[in-house]
């Protein structure tokens, strides 16, 4: 590839990663817009089983975030960061996609619970903090997985944005998950 085909690459590159930033987002601004419109009216939420919509909530969000500490292990394991492990091993990946996937599965009763029954909360720092980030997750998972399609792309931009991805899922789950339990002492029954 020439001087002027590298350049086109990266350029089309940085403006594909600007798009996904953009639509990532839009994502989070219009769930946080139909969240504020929506305000919530406690209408009833199937809870799959556990005691209460709060005991599904937190349990299936603790579940999500265990999954993504996988996520970081495989990561470090897919990038040769890993202490112990060498090379980029073949487990890595497709661990590394999995528990992905089952994280963001988890997280969709949970977030459908919290847009549709609870709305955009702002009574206090942390329901406005849990409220912006949950948002922020789903726009930042959004530019993530745009920008897993884009060629071209400088080695530091997955691990930044799934870094990102990581750190926002654990606002979230600080700012209501570990509250719940913390204050409540929830169990599943």
């Amino acid at each position: 590839m020439s001087g002027t085909e590298s350049a086109g690459v990266r350029d089309r590159a940085r403006w594909g990663l600007a798009a996904a930033g953009v639509l990532g987002l839009a994502v989070a601004a219009m769930l946080g817009a139909y969240a504020m419109v929506h305000p919530g009216n406690g209408a009833p939420v199937p809870h799959f089983g556990f005691a209460s919509l709060v005991a599904m909530k937190t349990w299936l969000s603790t579940a999500a975030a265990a999954f993504v500490v996988v996520q970081v292990i495989s990561a470090l394991a897919m990038w040769g960061r890993l202490p112990g492990v060498s090379g980029a091993p073949a487990w890595a990946g497709p661990v590394h996609r999995w528990s992905g996937v089952i994280a963001f599965v988890l997280t969709l009763p949970v977030a459908f619970a919290c847009v549709w029954a609870l709305g955009f909360s702002d009574s206090s720092a942390r329901t406005v903090a849990h409220s912006i980030a949950g948002c922020l997750f789903y726009g930042v998972f959004a530019a993530k997985m745009l920008a897993l399609r884009l060629p071209g792309l400088s080695g530091w931009t997955l691990p930044v944005l799934g870094s990102l991805l990581t750190t926002v899922l654990a606002v979230v789950w600080f700012t209501s998950a570990f509250w719940a339990i913390a204050l409540s002492g929830l169990s599943l029954r």
